[in-house]
């Protein structure tokens, strides 16, 4: 009974917040013209209020998120074109990351090193899953496999592990930079104030929520090991 509560609370503690994030985005996607302008409108004119007019605004499907290194803020075809308040508020949290890159901001400059970094060690860490069943077959050692499937873990987590570090550098995006420029110049209906948050909180969890859901794929991996 008590394995059985252990494994629902872990589950829950994995799933929750991406079901969160997900939930909230959706829900304030409707009405889809909430807005007179577009996420990709209000993220232009966001930036060049704050002199960034040489960062573009472009439409990706790899999701919402700014590139550092091309300097170019990239929204999703619904938030690209979308004038529901989601649409709005992923937009200004997306420019919110521009503004840390403008001025340095320390986390920002940290958290683009380490991102860079855990893209080739995940790779390596799922290759090395995928080769721990074949390396158990051929070496008939449970404790090679065992060290295959610990350095896979280890890699395949390290999203995880940088996602959550960096999570205050997300919210200083979310209520540092793009809140108060959305309130500052009056952008939100009336009302909208308080969803607005809400959204903020999300896009600030986005990264953290999402990296949570490899615990799961680690878990699977596990499982079939185990047979």
């Amino acid at each position: 009974m008590i394995y059985l509560i252990l494994v629902c609370f872990i589950v829950l503690l994995v799933v929750g917040p991406s079901y969160w994030v997900k939930h909230t985005m959706e829900k304030y996607s409707e009405p889809s013209d909430r807005y007179s302008f577009t996420g990709a409108q209000l993220a232009r004119d966001l930036l060049d209020q704050a002199n960034l007019q040489h960062i573009r605004v472009e439409v990706t499907e790899s999701g919402d998120h700014y590139e550092p290194l091309e300097k170019a803020v990239r929204l999703t075809p619904d938030k690209f074109n979308g004038r529901s308040l989601t649409a709005i508020a992923v937009a200004a949290h997306e420019v919110g990351h521009a503004m840390q890159d403008q001025d340095n901001y320390p986390p920002f400059a940290l958290r683009t090193r380490l991102v860079q970094w855990v893209a080739p060690v995940e790779k390596l860490g799922a290759g090395i899953l995928m080769l721990t069943p074949v390396i158990m077959t051929i070496l008939r050692s449970p404790a090679a496999g065992l060290l295959f499937l610990v350095g896979g873990i280890l890699t395949l987590g390290s999203a995880t592990l940088v996602h959550a570090l960096t999570l205050p550098m997300e919210l200083n995006a979310s209520f540092a930079r793009a809140l108060p420029m959305l309130e500052r110049k009056r952008y939100l209906i009336d009302g909208d104030l308080p969803h607005a948050r809400r959204l903020l909180n999300a896009a600030a969890w986005t990264y953290v929520a999402a990296s949570l859901m490899t615990l799961l794929n680690i878990a699977r991996w596990w499982a079939i090991l185990r047979r």
